[in-house]
């Protein structure tokens, strides 16, 4: 399974999200620390879930990197993330 498709699956069961989306960005960082033949290393995630609501940006953050802490700590070297509940900050 692509790294991508996996972070989606565990963030869509952990937070059941209103909407996401998950970029690799890891050909943006050929030649850069973290950077591997292949890619699969640098992603963004956009993400809205009432799951959010009431939650600080570091709590959502803490809450994202534990649902994905297999993968931190393995081959993803970096990710970047957007996490709203829903009708904050022109989320959906």
């Amino acid at each position: 399974m692509r790294t991508a498709d996996l972070i989606t699956k565990k963030l869509t069961e952990a937070f059941t999200p209103q909407s996401l989306k998950v970029v690799d960005e890891s050909h943006q960082h050929e030649g850069h620390a973290g950077s591997r033949p292949g890619g699969q290393t640098h992603y963004r995630v956009y993400i809205v879930s009432e799951a959010f609501k009431g939650k600080t940006r570091i709590e959502r953050h803490r809450m994202i990197n534990g649902a994905l802490s297999g993968e931190l700590a393995g081959g993803v070297h970096a990710l970047a993330i957007h996490a709203a509940a829903p009708g904050e900050g022109g989320a959906s």
